[in-house]
Formats: C-alpha cells, structure tokens, sequence
C-alpha cells in the first residue's frame, strides 16, 4: 500500500464567505473579454453539481476511516458545500448578464448520471481524479495573478477563496481512496487510477471546451475564430491548461501523492493579500 503524506499539521479550514450579493456582474466580467470570462463561466457552470457529486462520493467511504482523514472528511464536505452555494450565485450573476446556462449544466448532469451508474468506488476513483485537476488548476491560479489580474474585485475574490480550499483539502479524496482500495496491490490501483484518469481527462477537456464555445456563440463568436481563441487563451496565452500539464503528468508517476508539493505557501500569501485588501475599508470605518 503505497503511504499517504498529506501533512500531520495540515489543517483544513472552511472559510464561510460571500461574493458578490447585491451587485451587478458585468457580461464580460475578465477584464473586457469574452474568451476569459467564457472559459471561467464554462468551469463555474460545473461546479454546483460537480461538487455535490464529490460530497456523494466520498462520504460513502468515510465510514472506519481513521481519525484525522474522518475529520478531514468533515472539513472538505463543509467547504464543497459552501463553494457549491457561492458557484450558484455566481451562475446566477451570470445568467443575468445575458448567458443560458442550460446546455452545460445539462451536459454535466448526463455526465453524472452515467458515472453514478456504477459501483461507489468508481466514483471515488472519479472523484479522487476531478479533485487532482481542481487542485492544479487551483494552484496556477493562486501562482501566477496574472490568471485574474482584470477580473471585477468581486469574482477574482471568489476564484482565489475557492483555489486556497481546493488546496487545503486536495488530498481529501485521495487519501480516501487510498484507505479503500488497502486491500488491492499497488500496481493494480495504479492501473485503476491511470485509466480512470485519462477517461476523466478526456471528459473534462471535450465537455470544458463545448461550455466555452458555446458561451462564445452566445456572444456572436463561432467557427474556426472561436476554436482559435479558446485554445489560444487555454493553451498559448496565459495558457491554463499548458501550464498544468506537468502537475497531470505527475498523477501518473510512482508514488505520486497530491501532498508531493506542499503549496501551503501559495494560500498563505493569498489569505494575507486578502486581509490587505480588507484593511482601508477597516480602517475607514
């Protein structure tokens, strides 16, 4: 059984915050552009869904878990939770920008429901695999603000309160997995994991990429420009999903654990950004 190193003194903290209520949130709220904020919307538009799944999955196998995962187990269910409500009320911003969500989050559903068909440890597998993406997409983000540097105040907060918690637990699931699957040999889990994996992969990349173009048609964006502007900002500049590929790679490899890299730093910074952002408004009152 390979070991878990998610850290003895990690502490996963949910951060009960609010983003946006009461404020109007501008169609093209990344800095002006359709692509930025098309891309952004195609991802949120998964998350309400997609994050209940997680909870749905894991929990099935918190149950004789040690301890400290079962508490960890708590902590990951509070915070899914709570990005799951503000990703509704981001949605709904954006809905009322002008944008028909339906498509998308139909297509998440239809997704859902054919993994849910099948036994609970294939969608921890699922789960433990969407997790790893969340988490390098996550630590990009927080890595490089140039990611959000012109988006509205208001979402940027929202996407990096997000990214530190994706951070701060993205072991959760792993570790579950590893407790569940105790009685397989390495090697056999490693060939589980890989192929659900690249399934998972293949998924995410069609269906992320549909969300983004459509949402560019909406704007009057289609055909071959439309293709050449997502993979451009996806890939090229800044390039997301270019600058995670090392991280995805790493899934892979022998011994692999997402603790490998501890990036606590990251959220550090991030939260004392945060309170500095907050600090003239206290200080005016």
């Amino acid at each position: 059984m390979a070991r878990a190193t998610t850290p003895q003194d990690l502490t996963i903290t949910p951060r009960d915050r609010r983003f946006g209520r009461g404020t109007t949130q501008a169609r093209w709220w990344m800095g002006g552009d359709p692509v930025a904020t098309a891309f952004y919307n195609a991802l949120s538009a998964t998350f309400p869904k997609g994050e209940a799944y997680f909870v749905e999955s894991v929990r099935q196998f918190r149950e004789g878990t040690p301890p400290k995962l079962a508490q960890e187990i708590k902590a990951f269910v509070t915070q899914e939770v709570m990005h799951s409500r503000e990703h509704v009320q981001f949605n709904k911003r954006a809905l009322d920008a002008g944008y028909d969500l339906s498509a998308l989050e139909a297509r998440v559903e239809w997704r859902l429901s054919i993994t849910r068909a099948r036994p609970p440890i294939v969608n921890l597998a699922a789960t433990m695999c969407l997790e790893h993406f969340t988490a390098i997409l996550a630590h990009q983000l927080l890595k490089n603000p140039r990611h959000l540097d012109k988006a509205d105040p208001e979402s940027a907060a929202l996407w990096r309160w997000h990214a530190i918690e994706e951070i701060e637990h993205k072991g959760v699931a792993y570790d579950t997995w590893l407790h569940a699957t105790r009685g397989i040999s390495r090697w056999k889990r490693w060939k589980i994991k890989a192929k659900v994996m690249l399934f998972v992969t293949r998924n995410f990349v069609v269906d992320r990429s549909r969300g983004t173009l459509e949402l560019l048609r909406q704007d009057g964006i289609t055909g071959p420009r439309a293709w050449g502007r997502m993979l451009w900002f996806a890939w090229v500049r800044p390039g997301m999903m270019r600058k995670i590929l090392g991280a995805w790679l790493a899934f892979f490899l022998p011994g692999f654990h997402p603790w490998n890299e501890d990036d606590r730093p990251l959220i550090g910074k991030a939260e004392s950004d945060y309170a500095a952002a907050l600090q003239p408004a206290a200080s005016a009152a």
